[in-house]
Order: C-alpha cells, then structure tokens, then sequence
C-alpha cells in the first residue's frame, strides 16, 4: 500500500501515476515513469470502455421503445388494447376507418413502408347477419373484406418491416363463430375461420425470421358492434358460457399483452378467451 503519513497530496499524486521508478521520458519537462505511462493508457482505454458501455445502453434503450399498430383502433376492443399498451409505456397507433381503407392494398402497402412496428392487432371487423339465401354479393364481399381481406393486407405488407427491426408479432382477432358459425352469419363465420388459416401459415412460413404469429377469440364483448343484439339473444348466449359471464374489452387486452411479452416462444396458436365449450 503506497499511502504514507509522511506523504503529503503532491507525493501522493505522484506515486499514483508515476511509482517509485526513474524514467528517462519526459513530456512537458516533466518525467514520466513507464508505470505512469501504462497507467494512463489503462486510463483512457477504461474511459473509452466506460462511454462506450453508456452509448450501448442509450442504443439499448431506443430500440426497447416498441410500437403497436391496431386496425379497428376506434372500437371498444381496439381501444381496450391502445389503453393497456399505453400504460406500459408503449407508442400505439390506433387506426379507425377514417385512418386507412384496409381493402385498398396500396394504401395500406404505403402505410406500412412508412409506419413500422413490432406488434400489428387486427382487430377491425364487423357483422352483417343475413340468411345467405338472401344476402347480396356486395353484402358478402364488405363483410369477407373487412374481416379476412383487410387483416390479410395489412399482415402481409407490416412483415417485411417487422424483420428489418430484428422480428415482431401479428396478433388476429377472430372470433368464436368461426368455430360454432350462428345460422345468419356465413360470410362474417367464413372470414373469421379463413383467419385461423392465415394465422397457421404465416407463423410457419415466417417463424425462422423471427416473426409470431397467433389468433384470439375474445367471444361476446360488450362493445358498439354488439350493441344491436337483444336482451334475449344477449341471455340465450350468456347460458352457453359455463361461467355464466361474458368477457370484458379489458381482460381480452390484458391477454394480448400478456401474450406478446410474457408469452415469447408462442406462435401458431389461436386462443379462446371465454368459457364457451
């Protein structure tokens, strides 16, 4: 130990840097002892190391500030999820239908190359319940296109982005019609079900870039696209419900947050979110 009662601040600083050794270099007039000079480079190379390890930090940090895309972001799920994303510090776009056509594929093709994200919620859809006896070709293609065609479109054109920031996470909402179709609702069963489709292919064909890809069923939510439904219907489903309770907008976007941060091994998957058999 090189501290001495006997040495005052001076001789100190001097030990530090310089040691007990004699030095024939010199800079400033003033010797330098080889201990000294391996010092100081010691010292500048920690000190590099130091702001080096401070720099990947910041980098680090910019890119853990991650971004979710929501289709039907104006809806009672869609805003269910934006709110749960926002209180975990994430940066959400919500999108409603003034925001983007999702059946026109090069609007949502220019969207996408200038608005990247690592998770994409395809919570757009709604319904159109008719006998499909009596329901027109132009009935069936808004209802397919908004619910299978747009979510398709808006897949497909967010991956390439979602690998270039080193993967990412599409998350479909479907629903539980398109496992136990409703007598009137062909096309919206045949939309939601083509997702599950989707959702197998996708995962399989871009899972070793880093992408995930699954599915929920949120099932009956008390929200504006089931608003119309009556008191009886609303009783006929709740009996179907072995817990005799409905889901909430809220529970069911607890659960895509839980699935795209805790669940990180996932894709393929599609998950029913009440307790209909």
């Amino acid at each position: 130990m090189w501290i001495s009662r006997n040495l005052g601040c001076s001789a100190l600083l001097r030990k530090a840097f310089h040691g007990n050794d004699k030095s024939g270099v010199c800079e400033g007039g003033n010797p330098i002892s080889r201990n000294g000079l391996a010092f100081r480079k010691g010292s500048t190379r920690l000190i590099t190391s130091f702001w080096g390890f401070i720099h990947s930090l910041f980098l680090v940090r910019i890119r853990a500030l991650k971004r979710v895309i929501i289709t039907g972001g104006t809806g009672g799920l869609g805003m269910a999820i934006s709110g749960i994303f926002r209180d975990a510090g994430w940066e959400v776009a919500a999108l409603g239908s003034k925001d983007l056509n999702l059946e026109d594929s090069s609007a949502v093709e220019a969207y996408f190359s200038e608005n990247q994200c690592d998770l994409l919620v395809c919570a757009a859809g709604g319904i159109l319940d008719q006998p499909l006896a009596r329901m027109a070709e132009e009935s069936w293609n808004a209802v397919y296109g908004l619910n299978f065609v747009g979510a398709r479109l808006c897949a497909l054109a967010v991956l390439p982005g979602m690998v270039s920031r080193g993967g990412g996470h599409v998350v479909f909402v479907s629903s539980y019609a398109a496992l136990h179709p409703a007598v009137g609702q062909a096309a919206y069963a045949t939309a939601k079900a083509a997702l599950l489709g989707l959702t197998k292919d996708l995962a399989e064909a871009w899972g070793g870039k880093g992408i995930r890809v699954n599915t929920i069923l949120p099932g009956f939510l008390d929200t504006a696209m089931t608003a119309m439904v009556s008191e009886k219907r609303r009783e006929t489903v709740k009996d179907l419900h072995f817990l005799g309770e409905f889901n909430t907008p809220v529970a069911a976007a607890e659960f895509v947050r839980f699935l795209e941060e805790r669940m990180l091994w996932t894709s393929g998957q599609v998950f029913q979110l009440d307790s209909r058999p």
